[in-house]
């Protein structure tokens, strides 16, 4: 984890239905992508500075890479050098 001062937490309901409309042999590698497009739209960082944490890839993973989740539930933590964090609550 970033060793920087916290500057705000939310807890975000991440769908990922969208994810389910990509083929099967994708649909894990595009729920990754859906988590950092919706953490982008409702914290305003840029895709590419936003870290997920292992156990958050883990979760997206747990059941393969065809039969995904439809929603997670995650914190994000953005900091002050305009990175963010998105961990398990």
């Amino acid at each position: 984890m970033v060793e920087n001062e916290l500057t705000n937490e939310i807890v975000l309901n991440v769908p990922l239905r969208a994810a389910k409309r990509s083929s099967a042999a994708r649909r894990a590698d595009t729920a990754i992508e859906v988590l950092k497009e919706y953490v982008s739209k409702n914290t305003k960082v840029e895709k590419s500075k936003i870290w997920i944490d292992n156990r958050v890839n883990e979760l997206v993973w747990a059941q393969g890479r065809e039969k995904i989740k439809s929603k997670i539930s995650v914190k994000v933590i953005k900091l002050q050098d305009g990175t963010a964090e998105v961990i398990l609550p």
